[in-house]
Protein backbone atom coordinates (compact mmCIF):
# COMPACT_ATOMS: atom_id res chain seq x y z
CA UNK A 1 0.00 0.00 0.00
CA UNK A 2 1.10 3.14 -0.95
CA UNK A 3 2.00 6.18 1.59
CA UNK A 4 0.03 9.17 0.09
CA UNK A 5 -1.44 10.21 -2.80
CA UNK A 6 -1.78 13.74 -4.82
CA UNK A 7 -5.13 15.53 -5.26
CA UNK A 8 -6.36 19.43 -5.18
CA UNK A 9 -8.80 21.14 -2.50
CA UNK A 10 -12.38 21.54 -3.51
CA UNK A 11 -14.02 23.97 -0.68
CA UNK A 12 -15.38 23.53 2.56
CA UNK A 13 -19.11 21.96 3.84
CA UNK A 14 -20.75 20.01 6.68
CA UNK A 15 -21.82 16.71 7.66
CA UNK A 16 -23.93 15.45 9.64
CA UNK A 17 -23.03 12.72 12.22
CA UNK A 18 -25.72 9.99 13.49
CA UNK A 19 -25.85 11.45 16.83
CA UNK A 20 -27.34 15.13 15.10
CA UNK A 21 -24.26 16.97 15.21
CA UNK A 22 -23.11 19.26 12.44
CA UNK A 23 -19.38 18.12 11.35
CA UNK A 24 -17.29 20.48 9.13
CA UNK A 25 -15.33 19.28 6.65
CA UNK A 26 -12.97 19.89 3.83
CA UNK A 27 -13.52 18.64 0.38
CA UNK A 28 -10.70 16.67 -1.49
CA UNK A 29 -10.32 15.50 -4.69
CA UNK A 30 -8.13 12.82 -4.41
CA UNK A 31 -6.44 11.32 -7.59
CA UNK A 32 -6.72 10.02 -10.18
CA UNK A 33 -2.91 9.85 -9.99
CA UNK A 34 -0.41 7.89 -12.50
CA UNK A 35 2.37 6.10 -11.38
CA UNK A 36 5.33 7.92 -13.34
CA UNK A 37 8.39 5.64 -11.64
CA UNK A 38 9.68 3.26 -9.42
CA UNK A 39 12.45 3.54 -7.62
CA UNK A 40 14.31 0.17 -6.64
CA UNK A 41 17.39 -0.31 -3.87
CA UNK A 42 19.38 -1.87 -6.80
CA UNK A 43 18.92 1.19 -8.78
CA UNK A 44 18.36 3.89 -7.15
CA UNK A 45 19.39 2.79 -3.64
CA UNK A 46 16.21 2.91 -1.85
CA UNK A 47 12.90 2.32 -2.54
CA UNK A 48 9.62 4.53 -3.49
CA UNK A 49 7.46 5.41 -5.70
CA UNK A 50 7.42 8.71 -7.67
CA UNK A 51 3.19 9.75 -8.80
CA UNK A 52 1.76 12.29 -10.90
CA UNK A 53 -1.45 14.73 -10.39
CA UNK A 54 -2.59 17.05 -12.63
CA UNK A 55 -2.89 18.24 -16.08
CA UNK A 56 -0.24 20.51 -17.26
CA UNK A 57 -0.48 23.06 -19.92
CA UNK A 58 3.22 23.45 -20.56
CA UNK A 59 5.97 20.60 -19.98
CA UNK A 60 9.42 20.76 -21.62
CA UNK A 61 11.49 18.20 -23.25
CA UNK A 62 12.95 16.60 -20.26
CA UNK A 63 9.67 16.10 -18.34
CA UNK A 64 8.15 14.72 -21.61
CA UNK A 65 10.84 12.34 -21.89
CA UNK A 66 10.48 11.58 -18.08
CA UNK A 67 6.49 11.05 -18.57
CA UNK A 68 6.50 9.26 -21.72
CA UNK A 69 6.93 6.49 -20.02
CA UNK A 70 3.56 6.37 -18.05
CA UNK A 71 1.68 8.21 -21.25
CA UNK A 72 0.69 11.04 -18.84
CA UNK A 73 1.23 15.02 -18.83
CA UNK A 74 1.13 15.29 -14.70
CA UNK A 75 1.52 18.64 -13.22
CA UNK A 76 2.54 17.82 -9.67
CA UNK A 77 5.12 14.71 -9.26
CA UNK A 78 6.19 13.54 -5.76
CA UNK A 79 7.36 10.32 -4.41
CA UNK A 80 5.86 8.55 -1.39
CA UNK A 81 7.30 5.27 0.29
CA UNK A 82 5.24 1.99 0.01
CA UNK A 83 5.24 -1.71 1.63
CA UNK A 84 5.07 -3.69 -1.46
CA UNK A 85 7.28 -1.79 -4.15
CA UNK A 86 6.78 -5.28 -6.85
CA UNK A 87 2.98 -4.78 -6.63
CA UNK A 88 3.44 -0.99 -8.83
CA UNK A 89 4.30 -0.36 -12.17
CA UNK A 90 4.94 2.59 -14.64
CA UNK A 91 1.20 3.79 -15.55
CA UNK A 92 -0.71 2.13 -13.30
CA UNK A 93 -3.63 4.38 -11.62
CA UNK A 94 -4.27 5.13 -8.36
CA UNK A 95 -7.76 6.68 -6.57
CA UNK A 96 -9.28 7.24 -3.33
CA UNK A 97 -10.30 3.73 -2.91
CA UNK A 98 -7.10 2.89 -0.38
CA UNK A 99 -8.35 5.15 2.24
CA UNK A 100 -11.39 4.58 4.52
CA UNK A 101 -13.83 7.21 7.05
CA UNK A 102 -12.19 6.90 10.42
CA UNK A 103 -8.25 7.01 9.00
CA UNK A 104 -6.29 9.46 10.21
CA UNK A 105 -4.04 11.31 7.78
CA UNK A 106 -1.76 14.63 7.06
CA UNK A 107 -2.01 16.86 5.02
CA UNK A 108 0.18 19.20 3.01
CA UNK A 109 -0.75 22.24 1.58
CA UNK A 110 0.09 25.78 0.46
CA UNK A 111 -1.30 28.62 2.57
CA UNK A 112 -2.78 31.64 0.79
CA UNK A 113 -0.56 34.45 -0.38
CA UNK A 114 -0.74 37.68 1.41
CA UNK A 115 1.66 39.64 -0.04
CA UNK A 116 3.68 42.12 1.68
CA UNK A 117 2.30 42.69 5.18
CA UNK A 118 3.60 44.78 8.18
CA UNK A 119 4.64 43.59 11.57
CA UNK A 120 0.78 43.82 13.11
CA UNK A 121 -0.98 41.58 10.49
CA UNK A 122 2.05 39.48 9.96
CA UNK A 123 2.97 38.42 13.06
CA UNK A 124 0.19 39.49 15.80
CA UNK A 125 2.35 42.96 17.17
CA UNK A 126 -0.23 45.08 19.22
CA UNK A 127 1.22 48.49 18.00
CA UNK A 128 2.19 51.53 19.75
CA UNK A 129 0.78 53.93 22.26
CA UNK A 130 -1.74 56.27 21.13
CA UNK A 131 -0.60 59.39 23.15
CA UNK A 132 2.40 61.15 24.83
CA UNK A 133 3.42 62.31 21.15
CA UNK A 134 3.00 58.95 19.67
CA UNK A 135 0.66 59.68 17.13
CA UNK A 136 2.45 57.96 14.15
CA UNK A 137 3.38 55.51 15.88
CA UNK A 138 0.54 52.97 15.97
CA UNK A 139 1.07 50.27 13.39
CA UNK A 140 5.68 50.84 13.58
CA UNK A 141 7.41 47.86 14.32
CA UNK A 142 8.89 50.01 17.43
CA UNK A 143 12.41 49.50 18.43
CA UNK A 144 14.61 46.82 16.51
CA UNK A 145 17.88 45.68 18.40
CA UNK A 146 20.27 47.70 20.55
CA UNK A 147 22.70 50.08 19.05
CA UNK A 148 26.42 50.21 19.81
CA UNK A 149 26.88 45.82 21.16
CA UNK A 150 25.52 44.18 19.05
CA UNK A 151 25.20 47.07 16.50
CA UNK A 152 23.18 45.21 13.95
CA UNK A 153 19.91 43.53 13.37
CA UNK A 154 20.14 39.92 14.62
CA UNK A 155 18.57 36.91 12.09
CA UNK A 156 15.23 36.01 12.69
CA UNK A 157 13.92 39.38 13.70
CA UNK A 158 10.12 39.54 13.40
CA UNK A 159 9.46 42.22 11.05
CA UNK A 160 6.86 43.10 7.47
CA UNK A 161 8.09 41.14 4.85
CA UNK A 162 6.29 38.47 2.63
CA UNK A 163 3.48 36.91 4.42
CA UNK A 164 1.80 33.69 3.18
CA UNK A 165 2.57 30.89 0.02
CA UNK A 166 4.45 28.49 2.54
CA UNK A 167 3.97 24.76 2.96
CA UNK A 168 1.93 24.03 5.88
CA UNK A 169 1.15 20.49 7.01
CA UNK A 170 -1.96 19.84 9.36
CA UNK A 171 -1.55 16.46 11.18
CA UNK A 172 -4.11 14.38 12.04
CA UNK A 173 -6.89 15.15 10.31
CA UNK A 174 -10.03 12.34 10.43
CA UNK A 175 -11.61 11.06 7.52
CA UNK A 176 -15.07 11.52 7.67
CA UNK A 177 -16.53 10.42 4.14
CA UNK A 178 -15.09 8.82 1.37
CA UNK A 179 -17.04 8.86 -2.38
CA UNK A 180 -14.82 6.50 -4.85
CA UNK A 181 -17.32 6.99 -7.38
CA UNK A 182 -15.63 10.94 -7.66
CA UNK A 183 -12.81 10.39 -6.11
CA UNK A 184 -13.61 12.85 -3.26
CA UNK A 185 -12.25 13.03 0.43
CA UNK A 186 -13.81 14.41 3.31
CA UNK A 187 -11.89 14.97 6.39
CA UNK A 188 -12.85 16.71 9.44
CA UNK A 189 -12.06 20.37 9.87
CA UNK A 190 -10.30 23.22 7.55
CA UNK A 191 -6.88 22.96 5.03
CA UNK A 192 -4.69 26.05 4.54
CA UNK A 193 -4.95 27.37 0.96
CA UNK A 194 -7.32 28.70 -1.52
CA UNK A 195 -9.79 26.58 -3.84
CA UNK A 196 -7.88 24.23 -6.39
CA UNK A 197 -4.80 24.55 -4.07
CA UNK A 198 -2.89 21.15 -4.71
CA UNK A 199 -2.82 19.25 -1.63
CA UNK A 200 -0.79 16.37 -0.80
CA UNK A 201 -2.59 13.57 1.63
CA UNK A 202 -0.67 10.93 3.59
CA UNK A 203 -1.01 8.30 6.65
CA UNK A 204 -0.57 9.66 10.07
CA UNK A 205 2.73 9.56 10.82
CA UNK A 206 4.17 7.39 14.15
CA UNK A 207 0.14 6.29 13.77
CA UNK A 208 -0.09 2.41 13.28
CA UNK A 209 -2.39 0.95 10.74
CA UNK A 210 -4.68 -0.39 13.43
CA UNK A 211 -5.13 2.77 14.84
CA UNK A 212 -5.49 4.33 11.62
CA UNK A 213 -9.39 2.80 11.49
CA UNK A 214 -11.86 3.63 14.22
CA UNK A 215 -14.24 0.37 13.84
CA UNK A 216 -16.82 2.53 15.98
CA UNK A 217 -17.35 5.12 13.14
CA UNK A 218 -18.09 2.55 10.49
CA UNK A 219 -21.47 1.79 11.40
CA UNK A 220 -23.89 1.06 8.69
CA UNK A 221 -27.64 2.08 8.56
CA UNK A 222 -28.87 -1.68 10.18
CA UNK A 223 -26.01 -1.27 12.24
CA UNK A 224 -27.23 1.84 13.72
CA UNK A 225 -30.57 0.33 13.65
CA UNK A 226 -29.65 -2.31 15.89
CA UNK A 227 -27.38 0.00 17.60
CA UNK A 228 -30.20 2.02 18.96
CA UNK A 229 -32.27 -1.23 19.88
CA UNK A 230 -30.06 -2.31 21.76
CA UNK A 231 -29.26 1.17 23.52
CA UNK A 232 -32.99 1.39 23.92
CA UNK A 233 -32.87 -1.73 26.04
CA UNK A 234 -30.04 -1.43 28.03
CA UNK A 235 -31.75 2.33 29.21
CA UNK A 236 -34.79 0.36 29.95
CA UNK A 237 -33.41 -2.17 31.85
CA UNK A 238 -31.29 0.60 33.53
CA UNK A 239 -34.84 2.34 34.57
CA UNK A 240 -36.13 -0.65 35.94
CA UNK A 241 -33.25 -1.38 38.09
CA UNK A 242 -33.16 2.28 39.34
CA UNK A 243 -37.08 1.99 40.07
CA UNK A 244 -36.73 -1.14 42.00
CA UNK A 245 -33.36 0.50 44.11
CA UNK A 246 -35.18 3.49 44.82
CA UNK A 247 -38.44 1.43 46.37
CA UNK A 248 -35.92 -0.68 48.17
CA UNK A 249 -34.77 2.28 49.82
CA UNK A 250 -37.75 3.76 50.56
CA UNK A 251 -38.80 0.47 52.06
CA UNK A 252 -35.85 0.99 54.38
CA UNK A 253 -36.69 4.29 54.86
CA UNK A 254 -40.44 3.47 55.90
CA UNK A 255 -38.85 0.58 58.39
CA UNK A 256 -36.19 3.04 59.95
CA UNK A 257 -39.12 5.40 60.07
CA UNK A 258 -41.15 2.83 61.95
CA UNK A 259 -38.28 1.54 64.09
CA UNK A 260 -37.80 5.49 65.82
CA UNK A 261 -41.57 5.63 66.09
CA UNK A 262 -41.38 2.42 68.69
CA UNK A 263 -37.56 3.61 70.26
CA UNK A 264 -40.22 6.91 71.15
CA UNK A 265 -43.03 4.54 72.44
CA UNK A 266 -40.47 2.84 74.66
CA UNK A 267 -38.91 6.02 75.46
CA UNK A 268 -42.23 7.37 76.55
CA UNK A 269 -43.34 4.45 78.57
CA UNK A 270 -40.11 4.51 80.34
CA UNK A 271 -40.23 7.90 81.06
CA UNK A 272 -43.94 7.24 82.30
CA UNK A 273 -42.82 4.15 84.31
CA UNK A 274 -40.13 6.96 86.07
CA UNK A 275 -42.25 9.36 86.95
CA UNK A 276 -44.97 6.94 88.38
CA UNK A 277 -42.19 5.64 90.45
CA UNK A 278 -41.14 8.87 91.93
CA UNK A 279 -44.78 9.74 92.75
CA UNK A 280 -44.61 6.83 94.83
CA UNK A 281 -41.55 7.26 96.43
CA UNK A 282 -43.24 10.73 97.39
CA UNK A 283 -46.06 9.71 98.14
CA UNK A 284 -44.40 7.18 100.55
CA UNK A 285 -42.31 10.28 102.29
CA UNK A 286 -45.51 11.82 103.31
CA UNK A 287 -46.76 8.93 104.37
CA UNK A 288 -43.85 8.05 106.65
CA UNK A 289 -43.61 11.45 107.84
CA UNK A 290 -47.37 11.40 108.82
CA UNK A 291 -46.81 8.99 110.72
CA UNK A 292 -43.86 10.57 112.46
CA UNK A 293 -46.02 13.52 113.18
CA UNK A 294 -48.36 10.90 114.77
CA UNK A 295 -46.22 9.40 117.19
CA UNK A 296 -44.90 12.68 118.09
CA UNK A 297 -48.04 13.83 119.34
CA UNK A 298 -48.96 10.47 121.10
CA UNK A 299 -45.50 10.75 123.05
CA UNK A 300 -46.46 14.20 124.13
Amino acid sequence: MIEGLLGKKIGMTHLFASEAKVIPVTVLEVGPCVVTQVKTQERDGYEAVQIGYGTAKLLNKPALGHLSKAATRSKLLREFKTDNISSLEVGQQLDVSQFQAGDLVDIVSTTKGRGFQGAMRRHGFRGGKATHGQGDRGRAVGSIGAGTDPGRVLKGKKMPGHMGNKRKTIRRLKVESVDKDRNLLMVRGPIPGARNTMVMVRYAHGVALSERIIVEDLVSAEDSIELVETLTEEATEAAAANEVETSEASTDEEEATEAAAANEVETSEASTDEEEATEAAAANEVETSEASTDEEKEGN
